[in-house]
């Protein structure tokens, strides 16, 4: 079963409103912006939505789980305000007019790693040879079946001419938790996933990034509902996700920044 996290971020209390102006603009404030976004990007929003409310008094109300669950959701008719995904269901939506092709905004993209158990052994990863002979060399590889990251993996590992022997190793998550649980219990030597969801991953260690040769990215991209009653809030949230000043954020979250896709 996946799991799917919502979080409401607290916001600081204004002043009673005296006058219908400001009654209007404590109403406007009162609703929450609701995003959904990719587990890819959770670090970063984590830290950067309670900053956002910070400066405009705004609320945010998150929803984290796989990219490709969040597109079907949507696609069932879930309501949302922005949602934060990879390009190619961002631009599904905008095609099936769920979100409005003026708002796609590439954020920032994460590159992929090994996970380790906290304590383990890092596998090489200097170079492409090295790193096809960890992969060779490992009892175990979890990650998660039809997250992002697992489906680049898979098609690296095709890639590669190395898929047939891969497939015995593999032990397939259903989401990034799972493959933290293998790994802590000493069930999956390496986990592969987005730099970005094993940096907080608890008990578990960032082993090493792909090298450059066979690096994949799994790349963030805004867009803002088109049904949204919020849609000036929403891009004022998409227009500080992207300023420079988000960029430590972004960098610490194991992220960089990227355009064009």
């Amino acid at each position: 079963m996946r799991v799917i996290v919502a979080v409401t971020f607290a916001f600081a209390t204004v002043a009673a409103p005296t006058g219908a102006s400001e009654r209007q603009t404590a109403a406007a404030n009162a609703a929450a912006i609701t995003v959904v976004s990719s587990n890819g990007f959770q670090a970063v929003l984590e830290d950067l939505a309670p900053k956002f409310e910070r400066a405009t008094h705004r609320k945010v109300a998150v929803t984290y789980d796989l990219a490709s669950t969040l597109k079907q959701r949507i696609e069932s008719g879930m309501a949302f305000d922005l949602a934060i995904l990879t390009p190619a269901a961002i631009d599904d939506l905008i095609k099936n007019g769920k979100v409005a092709g003026d708002s796609r905004t590439t954020l920032a993209r994460a590159g992929l790693g090994f996970a380790v158990r906290a304590g383990a052994r890092r596998p090489d990863v200097k170079t492409a040879d090295a790193f096809k002979r960890s992969l060779a060399g490992a009892k175990s590889i979890a990650y998660v079946k039809e997250g992002a990251s697992g489906v680049a993996f898979a098609g690296l590992a095709d890639r590669l001419g190395m898929a047939e022997m891969l497939k015995p190793k593999a032990k397939l998550a259903a989401t990034r938790d799972e493959v933290g649980d293998l790994l802590r219990r000493g069930e999956a030597e390496l986990g592969v996933l987005p730099i970005s969801e094993i940096l907080p991953m608890p008990g578990v260690e960032l082993g090493g990034a792909f090298p450059p040769d066979v690096q994949s990215y799994i790349v963030m991209v805004a867009g803002a509902s088109a049904k949204s009653a919020q849609a000036g809030a929403v891009r004022e949230l998409i227009a500080f996700l992207v300023a420079p000043a988000a960029l430590p954020v972004i960098t610490a979250k194991g992220m960089e920044r990227t355009s064009g896709q």
